[in-house]
């Protein structure tokens, strides 16, 4: 009953044996063999435009590298208040921006309010020197409230952005579980609804450790391939990262491996739904859950076998828990099996 996190989950039996089939032989080094451009392609095709491609080990570099590419002295990047680049990277989209900050904007669930998002932006007046200036929009997407932004979200959060000539990003951890919850394209969750660069996630969702950043206007790409050199992010041997992506996004074996997590979530959600001893905090979209359960249950769980992690509560839930309640994160990944749900589910019924 691992519930931790989707980044506790192995690799998919496809995409490890990618690493076998690619580990033999000589290819040419830092992402200029022909397994690299041949995934290279298969984005293009994926996003239905010419994309430029950097691939990278780790969601939190190309984070902080889609900021770097559009740095600006004394810049501000606007997020949700508890969006992962603002609580979780540890400063790196700040270090690597050099000096960069987060500008923490509200919104119910993981998600920017646009009122909230533009008064913010507000605050940063052209020609006020001492406040620094407005440099990039970034959304999470699925958020790290399990919730996902609706394609008419996104647009309205990009029409802003375009509003202030703020280049949009997109941190797509969780890209595929969104996609699969909108029963979108990836177009459609994308450039067509005006993101300009996107952190493409594989790692959580059945990689080894393969994440790319892509932009959307390759004529934009500056000093990207030196920006990821000085980060250490340019791999000499790239084509695992490659191999990795291309097992991933082969037959739709990426949407797969989304769906089934959801698919496990839901499950979750429908059994917590008929608990009396737990209670969703929100509905949740993707594979993310937040249960409310009595700290004493939570314990009882643990000892059954069960493993995740308490939560913050957010500014939105404050003061709604009891004492004796606390808030916890349950994720699902492509390798949580019905059974593994089923006796989380049991044990609530027994805690």
């Amino acid at each position: 009953m691992i519930f931790s996190s989707d980044n506790w989950a192995g690799a998919h039996p496809l995409i490890a044996e990618s690493l076998v089939k690619a580990a033999p032989g000589f290819a040419p080094a830092y992402g200029t063999s022909p397994l690299d451009r041949r995934v290279e392609a298969m984005l293009a095709e994926v996003f239905e435009r010419e994309v430029a491609v950097f691939f990278v080990g780790t969601g939190t570099a190309a984070n902080s590298l889609a900021f770097a590419s559009v740095t600006r002295p004394g810049g501000h990047v606007f997020c949700h208040r508890e969006a992962h680049v603002n609580s979780d990277e540890c400063g790196a989209p700040e270090f690597f921006s050099l000096g960069a900050r987060m500008a923490p904007v509200d919104g119910a669930f993981g998600k920017m309010d646009p009122e909230r998002l533009e008064a913010e932006i507000k605050r940063f007046p052209p020609g006020f020197v001492h406040a620094g200036q407005p440099m990039a929009v970034t959304l999470t997407q699925a958020t790290e409230a399990g919730t996902v932004y609706t394609l008419d979200e996104i647009s309205a959060i990009s029409e802003i952005a375009q509003r202030y000539s703020l280049p949009l990003h997109m941190d797509g951890a969780r890209f595929a579980n969104a996609l699969v919850a909108l029963d979108a394209t990836p177009a459609e969750m994308t450039w067509k609804r005006g993101v300009d660069i996107l952190s493409f996630g594989g790692t959580k969702n059945g990689c080894w450790c393969a994440e790319a950043l892509i932009l959307f206007d390759p004529s934009k790409t500056g000093d990207m391939p030196y920006l990821r050199k000085r980060s250490a992010q340019l791999f000499s041997k790239t084509r695992f990262v490659s191999a990795q992506l291309e097992a991933y996004l082969d037959k739709d074996l990426w949407l797969d491996l989304a769906r089934h997590a959801n698919a496990m979530a839901k499950r979750m959600a429908d059994g917590i739904a008929d608990s009396n001893s737990a209670r969703l905090a929100w509905p949740s979209n993707a594979n993310e859950l937040f249960v409310i359960l009595k700290t004493s249950n939570a314990e009882a769980l643990k000892e059954k076998g069960a493993l995740f992690y308490p939560w913050p509560v957010p500014h939105a839930l404050a003061g709604t828990l009891a004492a004796d309640e606390g808030l916890y994160r349950l994720v699902t990944s492509f390798a949580t099996e019905p059974g593994d749900v089923d006796a989380f589910l049991e044990g609530c019924r027994s805690a």
